[in-house]
Order: C-alpha cells, then sequence, then structure tokens
C-alpha cells in the first residue's frame, strides 16, 4: 500500500531591501563630483559677483591640471613596473627549498606590506642621496624618482604575496607531473607553474593598480608637481575663494574616477572569467 506523503519545500528567501548607503553605485558618485564642480558655479551666478564664476576660472586650470594628473599616471605607471619585477622575484625566492632564501624573502615582504605608504614615502624622500657621484659623473636623484621608488616598495611586497599565493594555490600534482617528466625545478616554474598562475595574479595585480594609481596623491606631501601639488598652488594664485576648492579638488576627483573605475570593472569581469572552481 503506497501512502502519500507532503514534503517539506523550501520557499524562496525574500530578498532584503538594500541599504540606501550600500545601495550607492559608482555612478551615483560620478553624479555628486559634477555637482560638487557645477553646483558652486550656478549658485556663484545667482549671486550676481561681478567675479569670473568657479567653473570659468577651472577651465582656465583645467589644461595644467590634467598634466599634473598624466604626472600622477607616469609615477603610478613606474612605479607598478619597478614593483613587479623585484616583488616577482621575491614571491619566487619566498618558495624556495633553501630556508634562508626563503626565510629573508618572508621577512622583507612583510616588513614592507605592513609598512606605511607614506612612511615608506618620506623614507625614500629624505633617506636617499640628492645626487650620486661615479668619479667625475654626478647622477642626480630628482623627487619625482625617489617617489617612485617609495610607492614601488609596498608594491613590491604586496605582488610577491600575489606571486606566492598563485603558486602555492595550484594543486599540488602539477609538481608531481613534471617531477615525473624529467623536469628541473626552474624548467617547472616557467614552463608550467607560472602560465597557470598568471591568470590568477592578474586581477589583484590590476586591484592593486588601482590602489597604487589613487595614492600616487601622496607625493604631493613631497613636494612633488602632480594634481594635488599644482591644484593647491592653483588654489593659491586665486586668492584663496572658498568657493573655488569644491570644483577644483571635484575636478580632481573626477579624473582619478574615469581612470581607476573602468579597471576595477575590468578586474571584476577578469575576477568572474577565470574564476576558479573547486
Amino acid at each position: 500500500m503506497m501512502y502519500k506523503t507532503d514534503l517539506p519545500v523550501m520557499l524562496p528567501v525574500k530578498p532584503r531591501e538594500p541599504e540606501p548607503f550600500l545601495s550607492l553605485t559608482p555612478w551615483h558618485m560620478l553624479a555628486i563630483a559634477l555637482l560638487t564642480i557645477i553646483g558652486p558655479s550656478i549658485a556663484f551666478a545667482q549671486s550676481g559677483s561681478e567675479a569670473q564664476s568657479p567653473l570659468a576660472v577651472l577651465m582656465n586650470w583645467a589644461p595644467l591640471l590634467l598634466k599634473g594628473f598624466i604626472f600622477n599616471l607616469v609615477i603610478s605607471i613606474s612605479a607598478m613596473a619597478l614593483g613587479t619585477v623585484v616583488g616577482a622575484m621575491l614571491g619566487l625566492c619566498q618558495i624556495s627549498l633553501l630556508a634562508v632564501t626563503r626565510h629573508s624573502s618572508w621577512f622583507v615582504t612583510q616588513f614592507f606590506r605592513n609598512a606605511p605608504w607614506l612612511v615608506l614615502l618620506f623614507f625614500a624622500m629624505f633617506l636617499l642621496p640628492f645626487e650620486i657621484k661615479f668619479f667625475s659623473l654626478t647622477i642626480p636623484f630628482p623627487d619625482w624618482f625617489k617617489a617612485i621608488l617609495g610607492l614601488s616598495l609596498p608594491v613590491m611586497a604586496n605582488v610577491s604575496e600575489i606571486v606566492r599565493g598563485a603558486v602555492r594555490s595550484l594543486p599540488s600534482g602539477q609538481w608531481e607531473a613534471a617531477e615525473s617528466l624529467a623536469y628541473t625545478r626552474l624548467q617547472t616554474l616557467w614552463l608550467i607553474i607560472i602560465p597557470q598562475c598568471v591568470k590568477r595574479m592578474l586581477p589583484p595585480w590590476m586591484n592593486l593598480y588601482s590602489i597604487l594609481t589613487m595614492a600616487t596623491v601622496l607625493a604631493s606631501i613631497v613636494g612633488v608637481n602632480e594634481v594635488m601639488t599644482l591644484t593647491g598652488q592653483a588654489l593659491a594664485s586665486e586668492g584663496g575663494r572658498p568657493d573655488l576648492l569644491a570644483p577644483f579638488y571635484g575636478f580632481v576627483l573626477l579624473l582619478f574616477f574615469i581612470y581607476c573605475y573602468p579597471i576595477a570593472r575590468f578586474t571584476v569581469w577578469l575576477e568572474k572569467k577565470y574564476a576558479v572552481i573547486t
């Protein structure tokens, strides 16, 4: 005899209403930045003042600020390139079979990874010499080059950890298969392990570059003529008008948003494309 039984059915969970601040999207931030630039100009126009409007003043200084922003990008690209090269070697040293190499590279990685970026920047700016004399040759050390060196130190440490984590994330069978084919450890790394790690390293590497780009404004504290330094100089040249603060700094925010937001979206796309299914 068969008995009819009602099996319990799990009803779909009603999604929670997003909280107001969590539901903000980057496009909301873009709208806020535009309002920050245009809003003071509208209010200034309604006041009937004979002085030049904030938007007009900003347009006069915009080419100079754009040049400063390009210099920020040069610093970020150079620091990222230098930090990636040294950090990749440091990360491979962390998986070395030699205990001395492994432990020393781990210490260097953790030291610079957990050090404040601004402190490292001050370290590079004030402890490195202004010039190096080699016999009769004098090699200058400009401030922008010191800023690149200072910012490349935390990048180096983070890239080292990215490389170490990517290599460790691969299954041990990859190493065993290469060993069965009589590959040396160096051949295994360059021909088998590292090509598989590139997909895993690319999203966090791009995220690190985006963070580095936004951190290049720290160079203004040590006197490098990048966008924030030029913004301060432009405001001082206009007599310190308080109605110019929001448009000028909103313009700087807008520049970084336009550059960094596509990188962030592309990083999310790469994470979904190269997601590791376990």
